[in-house]
């Protein structure tokens, strides 16, 4: 049931930010699947998945999307499955949205529901101070997504697909681009990361390099 700890570090040291794409190898579309089903099953703060997953095969928008997206300029046209992950915003998570999760997708009763809803409320105004700033509180369901895409990207690793997680866009004209366009409502969702998937046109120039362990770890024991 279990991976081997040797299969999934060598993932991890396959995987690097994809420059380049094969435009003529494409995912299948079981293993895409899989790939989007570890996103769905990702953990969320207080389980709110706030979060909702643009899958843009259409060739049109993706020219429309190279050209405010510099960070997906030269993968965005050859790469097999492109994603753009959105954040739900602070007014589309309310008690109606908490309620359809926490009672309608947990199960959870309704002394419960409320027992949720008395614990976020505290959470967001007290602990992490966002319940005031919709800009802080999309921030915080945009943290959420990372999580997804994270999953995401190691997934595919473990079945040999590229991925190049991207944060070099235009948010704002994405997002008018998108809501134009009838793909997503901006009072419900904002973006918050785009990555694309495929395989590789070649391999990395270099090595994968990183930080010592002793250099970013500390123990307290």
């Amino acid at each position: 049931m279990f991976a081997d700890k040797q299969a999934v570090l060598n993932a991890f040291r396959f995987r690097h930010a994809c420059k380049s794409y094969d435009a003529a190898k494409k995912i299948p579309a079981d293993d895409f699947a899989y790939i989007l089903e570890t996103a769905r099953l990702s953990p969320s703060s207080f389980g709110l998945e706030p979060w909702r997953f643009l899958v843009i095969q259409n060739r049109t928008l993706r020219e429309e999307l190279r050209g405010i997206a510099w960070g997906a300029a030269e993968k965005i046209m050859d790469c097999s499955h492109f994603v753009i992950l959105l954040a739900r915003t602070q007014a589309a998570m309310q008690a109606d949205y908490q309620e359809k999760i926490w009672g309608g997708v947990h199960g959870m009763p309704p002394e419960t529901v409320g027992m949720m809803q008395k614990f976020f409320k505290q959470f967001a105004e007290t602990d992490f101070a966002i319940a005031d700033n919709p800009r802080s509180f999309n921030d915080w369901a945009a943290k959420q997504t990372y999580i997804a895409l994270a999953n995401m990207m190691t997934a595919a690793a473990l079945i040999g697909v590229d991925s190049t997680p991207i944060e070099g866009f235009q948010k704002e004209n994405v997002e008018k681009l998108l809501s134009g366009k009838g793909f997503i409502n901006l009072d419900e969702y904002r973006v918050s990361v785009m990555a694309a998937f495929g395989y590789r046109a070649g391999e990395p120039k270099r090595a994968k390099t990183r930080q010592a362990v002793d250099d970013v770890v500390d123990w307290i024991e």
